[in-house]
């Protein structure tokens, strides 16, 4: 599977609403370096992470950017 492909997965697992960041990166956390998926997409601007009172009230949603990704991706 390449990058992409993961991308999009990423995507669609956050999907058109915000989820728990602590739900996220326990889903996403790789220690591989040559699969940066989650540190790729906020990178590119797909994804971002809106601070709460503390990390574990932050959420992650997906930009303007994400959003059009994922829909020329076949949400």
């Amino acid at each position: 599977m390449d990058n992409k492909a993961l991308t999009e997965q990423l995507l669609d697992f956050i999907g058109s609403r915000s989820r728990p960041y602590a739900e996220v990166i326990d889903a996403w956390r790789t220690s591989c370096p040559r699969l940066p998926i989650w540190e790729d997409a906020v990178g590119d601007g797909l994804i971002e992470l809106v601070p709460g009172e503390r990390l574990a009230d932050a959420t992650v949603r997906l930009t303007a950017k994400g959003q059009a990704f994922r829909g020329e991706h076949g949400e």
